[in-house]
């Protein structure tokens, strides 16, 4: 299975252990990725806000180059960058004369957009073409005993209708399945469908805290030894921002997050040093040793 990789912004800067778990679990997976060289930013739905015609402009030559690649499904590791794609596909799709005015200024590159993309997030990928069953053979690991909170965050479920939700309905429980697939334990709360908070921080930090706080205790107060997310957004405000949400509240909680590769990877055997979990802000050591992983 051949996609073009959209490793997005943060797990080339933020978050660059999301990027170093999603290449170490790939060829496991038999996932073929070829990067997309020289791509933007999605705009992350806050450039759309002030010029959507930029935003979708930035997308189309993004889908523009991996179309050039003799590629047609482009493979994503961030729910952020999953739901603005989606977004800005939908809208071209959906107005030729749109799409039309947007290749005028692709031209100048050499780029057209033709409409042949689809986008699919690493978890999408995993469940529906990798597949559960064949991802539960693969573990080697298994993580029994361990209890994961899904946090799916806002652009991997909203808005459903550009985002093929009323086709693929299960969409929104397949951090639950693959979680199970990987031995451990789903955790429901309240929070997994919820934002994390992160485009509050440079304007409302405290409500962006309190977020982060509610979240982290809500998930744990419902048994949860650890969250995962498909987001590195929201792992931004969830694991570096946590000891400061967690002052604010004046707790002493801490709740371990993951990245999906890095959950997925410690099922397949993958030692946590490969995965880069040693680089959070909330140590994950409580996880490791529960699951009875090495370095």
């Amino acid at each position: 299975m051949k996609y073009a990789f959209y490793p997005g912004c943060v797990s080339r800067g933020g978050t660059p252990e999301l990027y170093t778990a999603t290449m170490a679990i790939a060829g496991r997976l038999g996932l073929e990725l070829e990067e997309i060289v020289g791509t933007s930013c999605t705009g992350a739905g806050v450039l759309q806000e002030k010029g959507q015609k930029l935003g979708d402009t930035l997308n189309a030559r993004t889908f523009a180059m991996a179309e050039r690649m003799g590629l047609t499904t482009i493979m994503n590791i961030c729910s952020t960058c999953q739901g603005v794609m989606s977004q800005a596909n939908y809208r071209m799709l959906q107005n030729e004369a749109y799409l039309d005015e947007i290749n005028k200024e692709l031209q100048i590159e050499g780029l057209q957009y033709t409409g042949r993309i689809v986008i699919k997030n690493l978890a999408w990928v995993v469940v529906e073409e990798v597949g559960i069953e064949k991802l539960k053979s693969m573990v080697t690991r298994p993580l029994k005993d361990v209890k994961v909170a899904p946090f799916y965050g806002c652009y991997i479920l909203r808005p459903s209708w550009a985002l093929g939700l009323d086709d693929n309905p299960g969409r929104g429980q397949y951090l639950e399945q693959i979680i199970e697939a990987c031995g451990g334990e789903p955790v429901n709360f309240p929070g997994r469908t919820k934002c994390c908070g992160f485009p509050l921080g440079v304007i409302n930090e405290k409500n962006s805290l309190t977020m982060v706080a509610n979240h982290t205790h809500d998930a744990h107060d419902h048994g949860a030894d650890t969250m995962v997310t498909p987001c590195p957004l929201c792992h931004l405000n969830l694991d570096a921002q946590q000891p400061k949400a967690q002052a604010l509240r004046g707790s002493g909680l801490k709740m371990p997050v993951l990245h999906l590769p890095q959950l997925i990877g410690l099922a397949l055997g993958i030692g946590a040093k490969e995965l880069g979990i040693y680089r959070h802000m909330v140590s994950a050591k409580a996880i490791l040793d529960k699951a009875s992983v090495r370095a």
